[in-house]
């Protein structure tokens, strides 16, 4: 069983705090043991090791001299190293300036090593992000497996006439309503081949059973059934789950999810009566959609009505082990679509092309972890990969105060042979919090009145 299956659907307030600190603490450990294990690798040392900021609960000194805490306020974490003034890294005019009295000493600091120990350090912590979110949706992909050839029933989904259909686990599939289907490696084929297909809710299968071909009743392919809500969406909202089949909509029955598609982006934003078959019983719901934002298959960005929702065949494909290169390759693949998608989204914000409530503050992350979390134990970690990337990447803009500012600071130091003065440093620092706070609070009113 999933524990985290248990959780009521989408968490009460208590569930979604707990899953945020969760995600979070996870993702800043790993970003901070980046810094930290580069740092001593290059011969720095680090005096403090701290998971949240303010006062310390719970702490404890290695046998390297480096005290390790979890502070109170679980919103970050951060290392710092000797010679640092601060958790942003300032130079500590005093102790730097006792540690040029002792060459040994100095070069263990932060701002006496070389640059190379400098930058590596710095950018250890986004590249441990991008290097545990490649290993989680690596190991996930190999987990989940991927989908064999010749396609192949793997198990039936749970729909309101399971009942009447012959359609069976292990079938291969080889046509469906006299469509043969496509090669895997068409993906042409496979967008031809759907709407060529009757919308009813009874169709003909032809399979490969037993070594024999035979002609089969099976469901429509793609059924209205779900397979994941979004957060922070109209669907989340009205308390639709996971596994639940939309039967109709404004009393017109529904057969394909692409009949619901149209029927919600007919609407016009207006509020939908639709029925709900759940475990055998229906219910009724009423949903409003919502304008979303989403990536184009040309690229860019689409103005779309939607109520957030993803939906699956109606039958789980058979899978095959996929190993660890073919799963590696698909995970860093997966990591580049994070940040491209990233970039994309922050660019058309910055543009105007897209809303800018597409930014979210601490709200809407947590909102999104205990609904996450509400959704399984697999997609509550999928959703920590994710988050880890993004955070990676913001820490690499060149932003003074993140990681990103501190790699440009070393970037003029390696151009001008010095680096910025003291008296710059604490401009572009000051700046750089101002900054940072900022969109910390635009992002926070976006939680609040988007």
């Amino acid at each position: 069983m999933d524990i985290l299956s248990l959780i009521p659907q989408f968490g009460g307030l208590l569930y979604t705090v707990a899953a945020f600190i969760v995600a979070l603490s996870i993702i800043v450990f790993v970003h901070e043991f980046g810094h930290y294990i580069v740092g001593r690798w290059s011969g720095i040392h680090a005096e403090v090791f701290s998971i949240g900021f303010g006062p310390v609960l719970i702490s404890r000194r290695d046998r390297r001299g480096t005290r390790w805490q979890v502070a109170a306020l679980p919103f970050g974490g951060y290392v710092k190293f000797l010679g640092d003034a601060d958790a942003a890294s300032g130079r500590d005019a005093e102790a730097m300036a006792a540690a040029e009295q002792d060459p040994a000493r100095l070069r263990r600091t932060m701002h006496g090593a070389p640059l190379w120990a400098r930058a590596a350090t710095v950018a250890a912590g986004p590249m441990f992000n991008f290097a545990m979110s490649i290993m989680v949706f690596a190991a996930i992909f190999m987990l989940r497996g991927v989908v064999a050839e010749p396609l192949t029933v793997g198990a039936m989904n749970p729909l309101p006439e399971a009942g009447a259909y012959e359609l069976r686990a292990g079938d291969e599939i080889l046509a469906i309503a006299g469509e043969p289907l496509p090669d895997a490696e068409d993906p042409a084929g496979w967008s031809d081949f759907l709407p060529a297909i009757p919308v009813n809710d009874v169709l003909d299968y032809d399979v490969r059973r037993d070594g024999s071909r035979i002609t089969v009743s099976g469901p429509y392919p793609m059924p209205p059934l779900i397979a994941q809500v979004a957060p922070r969406s109209a669907a989340m909202d009205s308390g639709l789950r996971p596994g639940d089949v939309i039967v109709a909509a404004e009393g017109q029955p529904i057969t394909a999810f692409e009949q619901l598609r149209d029927m919600v982006e007919d609407s016009d934003g207006a509020p939908l009566l639709i029925e709900v078959w759940r475990r055998g019983e229906v219910q009724d719901f009423t949903l409003t959609p919502r304008r979303t934002d989403e990536p184009a298959a040309g690229g860019g960005f689409s103005n779309q009505w939607r109520i957030g929702i993803a939906g699956e065949m109606a039958f789980a494909p058979a899978t095959r082990t996929a190993g660890p290169l073919e799963a590696l390759g698909s995970a860093f693949a997966q990591t580049g679509a994070v940040i491209t998608g990233s970039l994309s989204g922050l660019w058309h914000m910055l543009t105007g092309a897209i809303s800018s409530c597409n930014m979210s503050g601490p709200i809407g992350i947590a909102e999104a972890s205990g609904a996450m979390a509400s959704q399984g134990t697999q997609s509550f970690i999928w959703f920590i990969a994710v988050l880890s990337t993004a955070i990676g990447l913001l820490n690499l803009f060149p932003i003074p105060a993140l990681d990103g500012g501190h790699l440009l600071f070393y970037a003029y130091e390696a151009v001008a042979g010095r680096p910025l003065s003291d008296r710059m440093l604490r401009l572009f620092m000051a700046f750089g919090i101002s900054l940072i706070l900022g969109l910390m609070i635009f992002a926070l009113s976006n939680d609040l009145f988007c």
